[in-house]
């Protein structure tokens, strides 16, 4: 096998892990990797912020308030503006959204991290360089990106549907009634 190859065979792999996981994830806690992560921050602070939410996760305020959205749909979380500044929102996690934490997976990253950490230093710079290098040759150095693993726009859903809501794409029994 050539070394390009090679290179274009581990990112295949990298890719596939991430993918793998990002399913496994939906399939067994019906998440997302951004949303795991905004509930895994909120039981890790406690009362929080959306602002300090984004930050810690290093995503925008509108993309953590969409997942928010999505999150207290299901109940999972919920959100209380401060008696002390009317202008800023806390988030928190329901009862359900900590027990679903606590089946979850863990997030992709987190087995990464911990492995990279015990790397020497001059192994991780050389991953560092060697994957912006990558990211430069595939035009992809300028696309904003957060640091976690997933696959697919960051504020997507997942496919958990709330069983009392009808899903306007399947027809209506009633409305054949109500057309005859």
């Amino acid at each position: 096998m050539n070394n390009y190859e090679q290179v274009l065979v581990a990112l295949r792999r990298v890719i596939r892990a991430t993918d793998l996981h990002s399913k496994r994830l939906s399939k067994t806690a019906g998440l997302t990797a951004p949303q795991l992560l905004i509930m895994q921050t909120i039981r890790d602070l406690g009362e929080v912020t959306i602002g300090t939410i984004a930050d810690k996760v290093s995503l925008s305020q509108a993309t953590v308030t969409i997942i928010l959205d999505r999150l207290e749909q299901r109940e999972l979380v919920y959100r209380v503006r401060s008696e002390k500044d009317k202008r800023k929102v806390h988030a928190h996690l329901t009862e359900s959204g900590g027990s679903l934490l606590d089946r979850a997976p863990q997030a992709l990253q987190e087995e990464f991290i911990r492995k990279y950490q015990n790397l020497q230093s001059w192994e991780q710079n050389m991953i560092i360089s060697s994957l912006q290098r990558v990211a430069e040759m595939m035009d992809a150095s300028g696309i904003d990106a957060s640091p976690f693993l997933d696959v697919g726009p960051i504020n997507r859903d997942h496919e958990w549907k709330n069983p009392t809501q009808r899903d306007d794409r399947k027809p209506d029994p009633a409305s054949k009634l109500k057309a005859s």
